[in-house]
């Protein structure tokens, strides 16, 4: 084997006339009769080597054979370009290695598509082989960024004093939310372990056990519905600390996203992010998570409704139903032919059982349902909402739930379609404020809108009892540009409260004491105040890289049906496995 002296990305013109060894795979090759160029490769560039027939025949017959993606290891001489065949899109480009040795480590099947354009295939192909997907490069230098990036989280928690300590990946199942994905236990018989969904009782532990300030880069496992940024096991930065408030814990995450962005893109975020209430995110954006890179706030039409001659709307509100509207610029873009495309959009995707509208046109609203306001309405509603001439105003009237998400989806598509998005902005916003609970029709009870363990608002402790959905909580989450970032909580650290929480959510004491008895008997040892959050660091690592697919960052990820197409997992265990972990499959 030849040792290499250097990588294929770092000659340069201070390196003519030095003797270099080079390994890697051939990305492209021409032969030009008595020269053969070709472009080698490995993660840190390309470098041109020339084989030349006059000047070591042997090798140059051997160059003639070879392929791309074959595995070659070369030592030569550094010569300085022809000024003419400078290539300045290389780092490499204005020197080539006259090739005086050469060793083929191993040759390459003609590849299934082109490594130096990964767009040459389709996605499907591509995870198939993901192994060669890797090499193309863009994915190593994701792979690249996400290194740094875990690098520079390390060193941000380290410097503050945290310890990363390690938490079981074989947990109890405590399903409470998403799906657990279990494991059977062999020695154990009828018995299961669980992936955790996160650490989050460890990490409460770690505080009762006098661990201060944690933090861990952890794979995390989730049986649920799949996105383009979803995975079935995902890494997250998990961070728990004692005797710490809401605001600080938002300092501290404000500072984490501040110096990645920094360390990762140059980018200076403002020294304090914006801080909404939930309830100010869905009633000005229709969700929690808004992109704020634009300004398309959705506003309450129930005024001008109840002043108009519109009985569908007005039998909405009758019912508690909810009215609201948002304003989208170029009136002239939304023909009925694409305005009936966005109803079916609304209406398959998001529950809206239509999609009403009125142009403002030639000084007045006109089309649509503007005929069942009269003239001084039409009139109230463009001045207070300042609508500007070719514009049109959407509306939605249904269940509060149904219309805060169905705006909130129009809202984004609509900001896509105007291009009204500036792709090099970025908006970091915290939401606070959240929920305690929400109740649940399916099955008729209240349910953690994060999870048990969150404290409540001290402010709202009185209406626990008498309305429990609307106690706000001690949550937060962090959102860039439309994509949630991360999120945690104060812990309920008092276990008569936690107990109190646990019966409003309708856990039995037996219950309970099976899921997190655990829990509550380290809390009865005295337990610190403490809260913390986790950070969706393949996420992060996405935004920092521009992508809009998760996949892209990680070096071996499932499908959106949870599938690994490289090596066809989940597969079938053969009957004997079965029978050593009790098993039958029916």
């Amino acid at each position: 084997m030849i040792k290499r002296s250097h990588t294929c990305g770092e000659l340069s013109e201070n390196s003519v006339g030095k003797n270099v060894s080079l390994n890697g795979w051939i990305s492209k090759t021409r032969n030009l009769g008595s020269l053969i160029f070709i472009d080698l490769r490995d993660r840190y560039g390309k470098t041109q080597i020339v084989f030349s027939e006059e000047s070591n025949k042997q090798n140059f017959d051997i160059a003639k054979s070879l392929g791309l993606e074959d595995v070659i290891g070369i030592r030569g001489m550094v010569v300085r370009r022809p000024n003419e065949a400078i290539n300045k899109d290389m780092l490499t480009g204005k020197i080539d290695v006259e090739v005086e040795g050469l060793v083929v480590y191993n040759e390459s099947k003609p590849p299934p598509f082109d490594i130096n354009n990964r767009d040459s295939s389709m996605e499907e192909n591509r995870l198939k082989f993901r192994y060669l997907e890797l090499r193309t490069a863009e994915l190593q230098r994701n792979m690249l960024v996400r290194h740094q990036a875990s690098l520079h989280v390390r060193n941000f928690f380290s410097e503050k004093d945290f310890l990363e300590i390690e938490t079981p990946i074989l947990m109890k199942s405590t399903p409470e939310g998403a799906r657990d994905f279990v494991v059977p236990s062999r020695i154990h018989k009828g018995r299961f372990y669980a992936l955790p969904q996160s650490p989050q009782t460890y990490k409460q532990l770690l505080m009762v056990s006098g661990m201060d300030k944690y933090f861990q880069i952890v794979k995390c496992f989730r049986d649920e519905d799949f996105r383009a940024d979803r995975q079935p096991e995902f890494t997250q930065i998990d961070i728990e600390m004692s005797f710490v408030d809401q605001e600080e814990i938002i300092a501290l995450g404000t500072s984490l996203i501040k110096s990645l962005w920094s360390k990762i893109l140059d980018v200076d975020l403002p020294e304090k992010f914006l801080e909404l209430t939930y309830r100010e995110c869905i009633d000005m954006y229709g969700s929690d998570k808004p992109d704020l890179r634009f300004d398309m706030k959705l506003f309450d039409f129930s005024d001008y409704v109840n002043s108009s001659d519109f009985k569908t709307f007005k039998e909405i509100l009758k019912n508690k139903g909810l009215v609201k509207a948002l304003v989208c610029p170029n009136s002239q873009n939304y023909s009925r032919k694409v305005i009936d495309q966005l109803t079916d959009y609304l209406k398959r995707y998001h529950k809206a059982k239509g999609l009403a509208w009125m142009k403002y046109e030639g000084g007045k609203l006109d089309g649509g349902i503007s005929k069942f306001f009269p003239d001084d309405i039409q009139k109230k509603i463009v001045d207070d909402q300042s609508v500007d001439e070719n514009s049109i105003i959407f509306i939605i009237g249904d269940i509060p739930s149904v219309v805060n998400k169905a705006l909130g989806a129009l809202r984004l598509e609509l900001g896509s379609r105007e291009n009204l998005i500036n792709k090099s902005d970025w908006c970091p916003l915290w939401v606070t404020d959240f929920p305690l609970v929400e109740w649940d029709e399916s099955s008729g009870r209240w349910h953690a809108l994060h999870h048990p363990f969150t404290s409540p608002h001290s402010g709202d402790s009185e209406m626990l009892n008498q309305d429990p959905g609307r106690v706000r909580s001690l949550a937060y989450d962090i959102v860039m540009n439309g994509y949630e970032l991360g999120g945690g909580s104060i812990r309920i650290h008092d276990s008569k409260q936690q107990a109190n929480i646990f019966k409003l959510l309708g856990i039995s004491d037996d219950e309970a004491k099976e899921k997190f008895g655990f829990l509550m008997n380290a809390f009865s040892y005295g337990a610190p105040p403490h809260g913390g959050m986790a950070f969706g660091f393949d996420r992060i690592v996405m935004l920092l890289l521009g992508s809009t697919q998760i996949r892209d960052v990680i070096a071996f990820p499932k499908t959106t049906s949870a599938t690994s197409l490289m090596d066809n997992s989940p597969s079938k265990i053969n009957d004997e496995q079965l029978k050593e972990l009790s098993l039958q499959i029916k």
